[in-house]
């Protein structure tokens, strides 16, 4: 039987699923060569262990991540437009990359240890890093109050690394809502002027809105 065309991507697909739903360490690709109707070989064929799937899942998201805050920031110039924009695009991606956003964040100690996942801890430093340069250029700017760069970096990277525990999408909120509570909280702890903070925090404003049509824009490609 002829493989089907795509089927490397549907393998990997599946193995996405697995890793959302069972975490990596109980994801067997036995499991998956069946639920798909082929042999495991077929699967070690494509992509070796399931490790280097995994670093393929965690390289993906992250490049798709990069890519998206990137484009949004070609369109949003204030540095507290952008860091709003980073925490709301945080959000639309549990919706938009719902598996792949669970399987990366409920795994994330597999980015500690592995060699093969130096790229990735590259792409990841490299995104803090963007935040890093925003927050700094907001104080500079007096936008935002002296703080610890660093510090408040990990702290706003780790809380949105964590939504996937309690944000159940198509239950209750949007994804635009959810940035909007955390873009008011934690914007609300660093801007000096807080007057403008609910056109931030708006989920049907502007900073809501460029993210939502980037990441329309890209799943439309």
């Amino acid at each position: 039987m002829a493989r089907p065309v795509g089927r490397r991507a549907e393998i990997l697909e599946t193995f996405i699923r697995h890793v959302a739903e069972f975490g990596y360490e109980r994801t067997n690709l036995g499991n998956i060569a069946k639920e798909l109707g082929m042999s495991k070989g077929t699967i070690v064929h494509h992509f070796g262990t399931k490790a280097q799937m995994m670093r393929e899942l965690e390289a993906n998201l992250m490049n798709r991540e990069l890519d998206a805050v990137r484009s949004v920031w070609e369109r949003l110039d204030k540095p507290q437009e952008r860091v709003a924009a980073f925490v709301f695009a945080c959000a639309v991606l549990q919706v938009v990359a719902r598996d792949a956003t669970v399987a990366s964040q409920r795994e994330v100690v597999q980015l500690a240890d592995d060699p093969g996942m130096q790229e990735i801890r590259k792409l990841r430093s490299e995104l803090q890093h963007m935040i890093e340069v925003e927050l700094r250029r907001g104080i500079d700017d007096g936008v935002f109050r002296p703080v610890d760069v660093g510090a408040v970096t990990l702290q706003m990277w780790g809380s949105v690394q964590w939504m996937w525990v309690w944000f159940q999408p198509g239950r209750g909120h949007t994804p635009e809502e959810i940035g909007s509570t955390f873009v008011d909280i934690l914007l609300g702890g660093l801007l000096v002027d807080r007057f403008g903070l609910n056109v931030l925090s708006d989920p049907n404003g502007e900073v809501a809105t460029v993210v939502s049509e980037t990441f329309a824009a890209d799943s439309a490609k």
